[in-house]
């Protein structure tokens, strides 16, 4: 089944999809905080057509960030088949991490998504809100099963209700964040 083309969202709106989506589920990364909470990311369309991302979380009550750009794998197609580049480490930008970001599935209003990789070792469910109908992730769930993915290995991010705000809270401004999530702290 993992060898079975993934199915990707055609014909998303850029417009519609840029704003903040609030993580609510993950399978853990190196790159993000084991005890990270009110993960969320920010995308800001560029005039080049590229976006501007902002991914944020909360550790300890130090938030945590990175920035980087997406822009279409293949301009020509209308799949959302985007790739997203990140400079690391973030304090000294000299190597790009580039990855895949595979729109799976985005209901019509824009409100939550299922995001993937190709290679299937990415997984993210995304909501405009800080919480999911749990019919409405058990359909993500489900949809992601059928796309090959083991859903067992997702973890449910904490959400505060209201989320924080701007950047309130301390930051991490060294790149440290970056540096834990290498060695999984």
């Amino acid at each position: 089944m993992a060898n079975k083309e993934m199915e990707v969202v055609k014909g998303v709106d850029l417009n519609r999809y840029m704003g903040r989506w609030y993580e609510i589920a993950s399978f853990p990364s190196r790159f993000q905080p084991k005890n990270g909470v009110n993960t969320r990311a920010t995308y800001t369309l560029r005039e080049d057509g590229t976006v501007n991302v902002l991914n944020e979380t909360w550790t300890d009550g130090k938030r945590g960030y990175i920035e980087g750009s997406a822009y279409k794998a293949d301009p020509k197609s209308d799949e959302a088949k985007l790739k997203v580049r990140f400079y690391v480490p973030p304090f000294l930008p000299i190597i790009p991490v580039v990855g895949d970001y595979w729109v799976l599935y985005l209901d019509d209003d824009y409100q939550y998504a299922l995001i993937g990789q190709p290679t299937r070792k990415s997984l993210w469910i995304l909501c405009r809100q800080t919480h999911l109908d749990e019919e409405i992730y058990n359909q993500l769930l489900q949809k992601a099963t059928d796309e090959g993915y083991d859903v067992s290995k997702l973890h449910k991010t904490p959400q505060s209700d209201p989320p924080p705000s701007g950047e309130e809270g301390p930051k991490d401004t060294k790149g440290f964040w970056y540096f834990k999530s290498l060695f999984g702290k």
